[in-house]
Parts: C-alpha cells; sequence; structure tokens
C-alpha cells in the first residue's frame, strides 16, 4: 500500500506502508543508531517523535519484549528505507511488521532515510505527517496543523498516576531448547542499601534497573509531586528522570525542585537535567535538528575523557543562563552545547543524555557510579 510522508514545508517522500494504516503527526527527526531501534520508539522521550532512521535496514532482529522501554510504542510514526521481513535474533519473539500492526504504529518505508536526514540537519526539524489515506496536499496541511515542539508538554501523558516501587524485573532469557525453569535471570538484583526517590517524567525500565542494581530502591512518584511529600519518604537522594517535550512550560515542578535544592543529593538525566537548570534560574534553548542517535561523542571537561553517549533530546541547556554555582563539566562535542552540570558546593550532578540505555554505548554508564559515590559521601 502507498504511503506519504509530508512535511511542513511542503517536500513530500512516497513509499510504501508499513505497520499500521493511517495518519500520525508529529515532529520529523532523524536518528543515527544501527540497533536498539525498539528501545528508541518506546522510549517516553520519544513520545510525539517520527523517528527517521539513518541506518538503512531497520527490524533485522525482530522483537524482544524485555527490550521495551516502556509498555508500548511511544514514537507518533516510524520512517525506514527498508523493514527486514525476516528477523533472525535467539530471543525474538515477533517480527517488527507485526509488532507495529499491534500496536498501530503507523510507517512508511522505500523512502531515502539519508536524504530525509540532510533535509533536517540543513533546514532544521519540522513537523511531519506519515499517512496512507490522505492526498499529499492533505498531508502537508495536516504536518502544518500538527503542535510545534516548542512550548509543547509532553510529561503529563507519559508520567505515572501513582506513586509505586519498582521491585525490579527477572527480565528472563528465553534461551533456545530450555523450559521456563531453565530460564536464566537478567541480573541477579543486589540487596538495597539506599532509598531513591525518582521522579517521573517518562522514566525508562533501563533507567530504573540500573538505579536498582546500583542498590538503590525506587520510589517512583508523579512529575507533579510536591516537594514536601518527597522530603517526608526520607530518601537518600532524588532521581530527575528523562521523558518528551519542551521543559520550559514545567514551571510548577521546577519551582518544586528548587524546594529541594540544599536538602538531599538531586542527580537526574535528559529532561530532569533541564528542568534542573531551570530551577537555578537557567533557560533552555530548542536545538536546530536535536541530538538523536547512540553516537554522540561528550567531553568530560575535569579529565579531558570522551564518552559515546545515547540522546534522544530537541532541546539544551543555555550555557550563558547559568548561575556561578552551577558548573558545566561535560559538553557536547558536535556542537559545544552543556552535556552535564555539577553544583560546586552541593551533592547535584545531571547530564543531557541517557547513560544506562541498554541498546546504547556502556562507556556513559560510569554516572551511576559517580552518583553513588557522591550520594554515600553526602549521607556519611
Amino acid at each position: 500500500m502507498k504511503a506519504i510522508l509530508a512535511l511542513e514545508d511542503g517536500t513530500i517522500f512516497e513509499g510504501s506502508s508499513i505497520g499500521a494504516t493511517g495518519t500520525a503527526t508529529g515532529m520529523v527527526c532523524f536518528n543515527t543508531a544501527v540497533a536498539g531501534y525498539q528501545e528508541l520508539i518506546t522510549d517516553p522521550a520519544s513520545r510525539g517523535q517520527i523517528p527517521v532512521m539513518a541506518y538503512p535496514l531497520i527490524g533485522n532482529y525482530g522483537i524482544s519484549e524485555m527490550d521495551n522501554e516502556s509498555a508500548c510504542p511511544q514514537a507518533s510514526a516510524l520512517v525506514v528505507t527498508e523493514l527486514a521481513r525476516l528477523h533472525c535474533n535467539w530471543n525474538s519473539t515477533e517480527d517488527m511488521g507485526s509488532w507495529m500492526q499491534r500496536f498501530n504504529l503507523v510507517g512508511i518505508e522505500g523512502v531515502d532515510c539519508r536524504a530525509i536526514a540532510t533535509h533536517i540537519r540543513d533546514n532544521g526539524t519540522m513537523r511531519g505527517c506519515v499517512t496512507t489515506e490522505l492526498s499529499a496536499e492533505e498531508a502537508v496541511a495536516a504536518a502544518k496543523a500538527a503542535a510545534p515542539i516548542e512550548g509543547t508538554e509532553l510529561v503529563s501523558s507519559v508520567t505515572t498516576a501513582e506513586t509505586y516501587l519498582w521491585e525490579g524485573e527477572s527480565r528472563a532469557w528465553k534461551l533456545p531448547n530450555k523450559t521456563a525453569g531453565d530460564m536464566t535471570n537478567y541480573c541477579e538484583l543486589p540487596a538495597a542499601t539506599g532509598k531513591m526517590v525518582v521522579y517521573d517524567f517518562g522514566v525508562t525500565r533501563s533507567t530504573l534497573g540500573t538505579l536498582r542494581r546500583h542498590g538503590f530502591e525506587c520510589t517512583v512518584v508523579n512529575a507533579n509531586t510536591p516537594a514536601a511529600e518527597v522530603l517526608a519518604m526520607q530518601p537518600d537522594a532524588v532521581f530527575l528522570s528523562g521523558g518528551p517535550g519542551d521543559a520550559a512550560p514545567l514551571t510548577a515542578i521546577s519551582a518544586e525542585i528548587a524546594k529541594l535544592v540544599g536538602q538531599l543529593p538531586i542527580v537526574g538525566t535528559g529532561i530532569g537535567h533541564q528542568l534542573l537548570a531551570m530551577a537555578f534560574g537557567g533557560k533552555t534553548q530548542k536545538l536546530p535538528f536535536g541530538h538523536h542517535g547512540a553516537n554522540q561523542p561528550v567531553k568530560d571537561e575535569r579529565i579531558g575523557h570522551v564518552l559515546i553517549t545515547t540522546q534522544n533530546e530537541d532541546f539544551t541547556v543555555e550555557k550563558n543562563s547559568l548561575p556561578a554555582e552551577l558548573e558545566v563539566i561535560q559538553t557536547n562535542m558536535n556542537d559545544n552545547t552543556v552535556a552535564a552540570l555539577r553544583h560546586k558546593t552541593l551533592p547535584i550532578f545531571t547530564v543531557q543524555y541517557q547513560p544506562s540505555d541498554i541498546a546504547g554505548p556502556k562507556g556513559a554508564d560510569s554516572y551511576y557510579t559517580e552518583i553513588t559515590k557522591m550520594i554515600q559521601a553526602a549521607k556519611a
């Protein structure tokens, strides 16, 4: 079946339908990751996005439910050059096309994704429409009518409704020729040695799993939870999770974060990092075409080391808006934007990237080791 990708500037790409039929709109952004398509699509930070996968073949290792970052796809639609019909992975349970149909995810293949990426790189991120039912003119109109990413608050659409204790998952490997009783656990969880309250702005399963594996019992709370309620839980630290959309409208949340400053250690990633900056009076700004991929180089200014990180964001903290007490300790080497902040005297350390992404490079995992040491030092 024919499908169309229409951009708000009137550019049209024609291809074939994959996944579900219908119409979806969102912000079109290119992603340079070779693997991790399932994690990307189910990442709450992808809410409202239409990822364009620059790698030419997507779906070749199928779908494994244990790799979901949330319960269902969060992206609005998907654009690929070619969707694999055959998949080979000892742990896969389903082909990607069937999975997309099951979750009503609209997609298009047979288009030049490198050309789309170049167009976005040269002209900036723009709204788009993927459709199997509209004409080209109608699709362009739908793209223009879609909500812009700037000023759009999406955290409320992904945050938890109720507080819950995350107790881990077995996430058992489905070994070939093994019975259920023979399954091996993904990871043996250590005994909890600390308590973490996690603000859910769109927290991923891998983030909670990584925190738990570092010894933190994680209590997950709604994005709008007052600081007083968090302090009443008497945690050892607060984690500000990543998530979708623009942080700028979330002034009430940043005001609550400000009330936590000086009370206990604060750590976080993604939009949580931006909200922490806002709590100190900092501002955010939209990136021309965002950081989307598993190969973003970040330089640690303290020691000169370079980390290769996974990122999925369209906004950054304005370096010149930061107060003197917040130090920029890491920068993105592609555009010199802020990648990490640390308070000069208080136990506060946040990063823009996703250090716990299960499909990306592992060098940034050192973030969790560093924050664990920082929190332990604050307790001593």
